[in-house]
């Protein structure tokens, strides 16, 4: 079985503000996605930036067999919104977008009022197998792409861009906290005997400290001399496949030239003793061929791009 997550980058149908301008646009764009999941062949894939239910309707369309498609209802100002495309039937669990109390709001911009809650959902889903069933998580915290107001991507000084940067991972880490809640409850006290997983573009590599949020107790991270040592810290850990993945894959995205793993898969314990290959874009491929995303780049510039800018991570798992 094949677990992943994937950005699939400005999924709308054509015509509106944000999506392809035209069909033809459109149907490439579909044509090239299908061909990746026709080739990575999951299970369940958890998807970000789905900006109308339809488009991932009409995606699941392509494929062969009977898909299912699951969405979160909290959107961000662009409509788009995480969820799941599985051959695997689904219920979903939790759908929530507040953070976490006694978390408070957080600050986004120099004027505005604070924000308490996530720009898009956490989606949580239990599924279920004819062998067991296993909790997945998906999400897509705050990206580190500024924007000023006025639909600016440049600041006025230098001043302006350190202070949206703040606000930025402010809204970053307290998205990943409420994730991490979400997390807390599907394993339910005892990771070692509840299987979870959880998908999402978090935005950042792996040694952020945002996306550190999301391990829980440190130590015994893959790779590391306290991996193979049990302690009370498992029932309540997820660990980050990262280091599974061949070094030539390791990469989710190209930023200005620089490729960089901000979309991630992360396991309990249980879930962990299966995971038999991880890797990044097709399995089999060694490299995978992705733009480079320009630094301050409009997302609006890249509205009839065929197929993505991030190449979906993933983990294969036998029971």
């Amino acid at each position: 079985m094949l677990l992943g997550t994937w950005n699939l980058e400005n999924l709308y149908r054509p015509g509106g503000k944000f999506g392809p301008k035209d069909k033809a646009a459109y149907e490439a764009k579909l044509a090239s996605l299908a061909a990746t999941i026709k080739a990575l062949r999951p299970s369940v894939l958890g998807v970000q930036e789905v900006g109308d239910p339809e488009a991932l309707e009409d995606l699941a369309g392509m494929l062969e067999g009977t898909w299912h498609t699951t969405l979160s209802e909290h959107a961000d100002e662009r409509g788009t919104r995480v969820g799941f495309l599985s051959t695997l039937p689904v219920f979903v669990v939790a759908d929530e977008s507040p953070f976490p109390a006694p978390l408070r709001p957080v600050q986004v911009s120099d004027a505005g009022p604070p924000v308490a809650a996530a720009g898009r959902g956490v989606l949580a889903v239990t599924v279920s197998t004819r062998a067991f069933f296993f909790d997945a998580a998906v999400c897509h915290l705050k990206s580190k792409l500024l924007s000023y107001g006025g639909g600016r991507f440049q600041p006025r000084d230098e001043g302006e861009r350190a202070r949206f940067g703040a606000y930025a991972l402010y809204r970053r880490a307290a998205e990943a906290t409420l994730m991490r809640s979400v997390a807390d409850r599907l394993l339910k006290g005892d990771g070692r005997e509840h299987d979870v997983v959880v998908l999402g573009d978090l935005n950042d590599e792996v040694p952020a400290a945002t996306t550190q949020i999301l391990l829980g107790p440190p130590g015994s991270e893959i790779g590391t001399p306290g991996f193979d040592q049990p302690d009370k810290g498992d029932a309540k850990r997820l660990w980050n496949v990262a280091p599974l993945i061949p070094p030539e894959q390791r990469y989710s995205r190209i930023h200005a030239g620089r490729r960089e793993l901000i979309d991630h898969v992360l396991v309990s314990r249980s879930l962990l003793n299966m995971v038999t290959a991880a890797g990044t874009g097709v399995p089999g491929s060694t490299a995978t061929a992705l733009p480079s995303v320009g630094v301050d780049e409009d997302p609006a510039e890249r509205r009839n791009a065929t197929g993505s800018d991030h190449a979906p991570v993933w983990i294969r798992i036998e029971r």
